[in-house]
């Protein structure tokens, strides 16, 4: 694609609030033979699955089945972990088929030491390998890659492996020793163990143990990189449910950036996970997208269409037209608590966008008896608002941060603790 293409792209893109088009809010109980849903027993049983296939036919694509065998190794167990406040462990997970295909990934689990067992369990994955998220130096580097995407895209991906330059270079980002200090534990995956965050890397993902190589190399996928990272958490989920320390019935699922989209889809396919949190997903994650602000479908249709099913990009630059928008996938975590976060200098995720999606949530909720959000006002920066459904804008560029983390324990407090 030429510059001056992509500069005509840039120009199409919305960062002023009076460019921001007039548009419909989607009813998301509204049946398709037109009638209103009214009670949560509807909702559940038939207008749930109908809003579910409406994402998976429009955007994400499919999330895979189980594999056909699962077997969780322990690496490494470490009894003082974080100045003694943790017990770390390090298990792999073997996924295997019948047809002789197998995949692995990585867990990396901090739980506290003081606290009585079985502890609720905050699940996330992350980008630069399980060593980057503590300064630890015994953690195991990743056998897979670490995918730097080139500016434009190009066939030429720089795919380095993870090295000793990664350990701790995520630490800021999860705050694991507030964590452990609040008593929850903290499980990681690297989502290059997962999906490669590459267009080249499906054969490399989970996505081979299900199709064979003529369907990786189809250009109109109904399959994509968030619905894979939405399954490694799912897989991780399992490992949960299967440790005695864990809680697997208090499990927090969250997300910064593009992971905070995987979150929100991993959180809608499995009611496993208690409460989820994202945080500046941005487009397809938790922003409106009929206003259209920051960036858009016809951006990310350019930048990351192995991200989704092919279908999600006959709505670049008709945003108007799709069936489902974004606070329909909240809804679709109701009653579940959801919390979503933004960032003051991080407009390209729409943080007034992901605001108003929790508002458009919460009449499915309050067929529940929840309260939603509790206010369709934007709220000021670095004050949270929240019912059953949180917010907060914080200063600041677009991150994860020691202050985003306290406002998501505050949150949780509420409910696990």
């Amino acid at each position: 694609m030429t510059n001056k293409i992509i500069e005509e792209m840039k120009s199409r893109l919305i960062f002023d609030e009076n460019k921001v088009p007039l548009y419909t809010v989607p009813s998301a109980l509204i049946t398709p033979g037109k009638k209103n849903v009214t009670t949560a027993f509807d909702w559940v049983n038939y207008q749930r699955k109908y809003i579910l296939n409406l994402f998976e036919d429009c955007m994400y694509g499919t999330v895979p089945g189980r594999p056909d065998s699962v077997v969780f190794e322990l690496l490494s167990l470490k009894n003082n972990a974080l100045d003694g406040l943790a017990i770390r462990k390090e298990v792999r997970i073997h996924f295997m088929m019948s047809n002789g295909k197998s995949h692995k990934m990585d867990l990396l689990l901090h739980l506290p030491k003081k606290d009585k067992l079985p502890v609720p369990v905050f699940l996330g994955l992350n980008f630069e390998g399980n060593a980057s998220v503590t300064y630890d130096k015994d953690i195991l580097l990743s056998e897979n890659k670490h995918v730097s995407d080139p500016h434009p895209p190009s066939d030429r991906y720089y795919m380095p492996p993870v090295d000793e330059s990664t350990r701790g270079d995520q630490f800021a980002r999860w705050q694991l020793k507030s964590v452990i200090q609040r008593g929850y534990a903290s499980a990681t995956v690297y989502y290059g163990d997962i999906f490669p965050d590459s267009p080249y890397g499906f054969k490399d993902s989970i996505f081979a143990l299900f199709h064979d190589d003529k369907e990786l190399e189809k250009k109109d996928k109904t399959f994509g990189a968030i619905g894979a990272w939405a399954w490694g958490l799912s897989r991780a989920m399992d490992y949960i449910e299967s440790d005695p320390s864990l809680d697997g019935g208090r499990v927090i699922v969250h997300g910064h950036s593009r992971l905070g989209k995987a979150a929100l889809w991993a959180a809608a396919n499995d009611l496993r996970f208690a409460s989820v949190i994202s945080n500046n997903s941005g487009c397809a994650g938790a922003a409106f997208k009929r206003r259209c602000f920051g960036e858009n479908i016809e951006w990310l249709s350019y930048w990351r269409p192995y991200w989704f099913h092919h279908n999600y990009q006959k709505f670049s630059r008709r945003e108007d037209t799709l069936p489902a928008d974004q606070h329909m996938l909240i809804s679709l975590i109701a009653p579940r608590p959801v919390y979503v976060a933004s960032a003051e200098d991080d407009p390209n995720a729409d943080p007034k966008g992901e605001f108003l999606s929790l508002v458009y949530a919460a009449p499915v909720y309050k067929l529940f008896g929840s309260k939603g959000i509790n206010t369709d006002i934007m709220p000021e920066v670095n004050t949270p608002v929240h019912a059953d459904l949180g917010y907060h804008i914080r200063s600041g560029p677009h991150d994860l941060t020691e202050v985003d983390w306290k406002y998501f324990l505050d949150f949780t407090d509420k409910y696990f603790r």
